[in-house]
């Protein structure tokens, strides 16, 4: 299957509306998703992230992201959501797409990368876990990803329910190539 990484365009707005329902759906908190097409169109200048599609331009899956500045390392980049469909999961689709994050973190110059994901949720659990330690090459420099959960904490109350969720940093360091 052939699977184009693209930054999101208005024209994926219904279908990222669906996707984002079917998001909450798999959260159990489909009572929390609000957004609409028509507040996306109003605010799209801060719809920042990517999808995956095949050839037919089907979104396979997404991931949206937005910067943030930390005082003591300064510019970094926070994931919000990667999403990818359910008959697409194990097919590499949330590779590419935490790939493409990756790059473009690096990209950008950030110095980190945050998200988080539900304590309960395994399969992502799991997804991430097996991003703990790359080493990837270009020309110039060795770039070590060094993916850890750092911390579980209290997101929400939602009536009798706390919901917990699990913190991923993956601090981008770079060191020159020196032969």
């Amino acid at each position: 299957m052939a699977v184009t990484i693209r930054k999101i365009e208005q024209r994926d707005f219904p279908v990222l509306i669906s996707l984002f329902k079917e998001f909450a759906l798999f959260e159990k908190l489909p009572e929390k998703m609000t957004n609409s097409v028509e507040q996306m169109q109003s605010e799209k200048e801060y719809l920042t992230g990517l999808v995956a599609v095949n050839h037919a331009d089907e979104i396979l899956g997404y991931a949206t992201y937005f910067f943030g500045y930390y005082t003591w390392i300064g510019k970094s980049l926070y994931m919000d959501d990667l999403y990818v469909r359910p008959n697409y999961r194990g097919s590499g689709v949330g590779t590419m797409l935490i790939n493409e994050i990756i790059a473009f973190a690096k990209a950008e110059n950030c110095r980190k990368l945050r998200w988080q994901v539900s304590e309960w949720n395994q399969l992502a659990i799991d997804f991430y876990k097996s991003l703990i330690f790359q080493i990837m090459f270009d020309s110039q420099r060795i770039w070590y990803y060094n993916a850890s959960p750092i911390s579980i904490f209290c997101i929400s109350k939602n009536r009798d329910r706390i919901a917990s969720c699990i913190l991923w940093q993956l601090n981008l360091y770079s060191l020159p190539i020196r032969i």
